[in-house]
């Protein structure tokens, strides 16, 4: 088990309520593709608070559509620091990877950067997500994801933070036609692709239960 799962675990394993926070770009924001359905935080809050019981945790939500790891980077102290979370998700990528292969570098070290900055600052757990897989409509962003998704992978493996790979789970979901079920245009999830990451997020920190309204959400 890793240590940063081992810190949730330690604090679901406690009374005092947790401060959970979400940041990245639109997906992350839940923004418009959504159309008025709940997006994967408010599926991960209802599972915590209402399903679990801890009806005082806190699900905070700062992600911006449109946003990179520079601009989160950026506005660190207004964006995550400032409410001392218990534990912060980070997903960001699909913005990030229109500079290419030159992005790279400035890309990881930010990121890095910013892992670093959120433990000294908070000693919060940080689970990181890589994007989820995209229609090659969006060409330049279908081109450069992969090496974006590489590059969260190693700087999860780096940092030791916890990771959820969307972009895995969604490349078995490309292989069984799944993908236009899933997403809202080219890059967006949609309800079923929010249902889908939410689930693998549950997966990934131990929090499925079979019997879950959540849980059970129909997903394509």
């Amino acid at each position: 088990m890793s240590t940063e799962l081992k810190k949730i675990e330690t604090l679901l394993g406690r009374q005092d309520p947790i401060k959970w926070l979400f940041t990245g770009d639109s997906i992350t924001h839940g923004a418009l593709h959504t159309m008025g359905w709940r997006d994967y935080t408010e599926l991960f809050g209802e599972r915590i608070r209402y399903e679990m019981g801890r009806v005082r945790d806190a699900v905070l939500k700062t992600a911006i559509s449109g946003w990179r790891i520079d601009l989160i980077r950026e506005d660190l102290q207004w964006n995550v620091l400032q409410y001392r979370p218990d534990v912060v998700s980070i997903a960001v990528g699909m913005n990030d990877c229109n500079d290419g292969p030159a992005g790279l570098e400035s890309f990881a070290t930010h990121y890095l950067d910013v892992i670093d900055t959120i433990r000294r600052q908070t000693q919060a757990a940080v689970v990181l997500h890589t994007p989820p897989q995209i229609l090659p409509l969006d060409q330049i962003r279908w081109k450069h994801l992969p090496s974006y998704v590489e590059a969260i992978r190693k700087i999860a493996q780096k940092s030791g933070a916890l990771l959820v790979d969307d972009y895995e789970h969604w490349l078995l979901a490309e292989k069984r036609g799944m993908l236009p079920y899933w997403l809202s245009d080219s890059i967006h999830p949609n309800e079923c692709g929010h249902r889908a990451m939410a689930h693998l997020m549950f997966k990934r920190l131990n929090l499925w239960k079979d019997d879950s309204f959540v849980c059970r959400m129909f997903v394509p």
